[in-house]
């Protein structure tokens, strides 16, 4: 077997496994020591036969953090950003799943599970806890400080 059709079969197997991006896989494959032309031409042919689909990828990606994970338009971004997206491609896929989810829904469920149950915030320490958890998972910051004053005891 040449070391071409080598580095293609590896990255159908990284593939099998999971969903990702261009970036991922020239990753993955260049930690295996494949050639850097057998990973163009592996990359080349995943893609011409749309295994590799980075805007397919975006798109699973920010539908997970949303839904799975309740995390903000941001913290979804920084994911794709992560995960080697381009930055148009990533800002599609955000706006096109967002389209469908209530940014303010999607913050009260996440304070929501935080608080376990509890509808007041119980102390500054712990409202400044849950404003960098917020933060953290990507909610915008004017938002943020709405959501947790209506909660926060009087």
């Amino acid at each position: 077997m040449t070391s071409r059709s080598q580095a293609y079969l590896d990255g159908l197997k990284l593939l099998a496994r999971r969903e990702l991006s261009e970036t991922q896989v020239r990753q993955r494959l260049a930690r295996k020591k494949h050639d850097p032309a057998d990973i163009d031409a592996a990359i080349a042919r995943l893609r011409e036969e749309r295994a590799i689909d980075d805007a397919r990828v975006a798109e699973a990606i920010a539908r997970t953090e949303s839904g799975l994970r309740r995390r903000g338009k941001l913290r979804v971004k920084m994911q794709l950003q992560r995960a080697g997206i381009d930055r148009n491609t990533a800002k599609r896929a955000v706006d096109n799943v967002f389209e469908s989810i209530d940014d303010d829904a999607l913050l009260e469920a996440a304070l929501g599970k935080r608080l376990r149950g509890r509808d007041e915030i119980a102390d500054d320490r712990e409202f400044q806890r849950l404003y960098r958890f917020l933060i953290g998972q990507g909610f915008e910051a004017d938002k943020v400080m709405t959501v947790l004053s209506r909660r926060r005891r009087s």
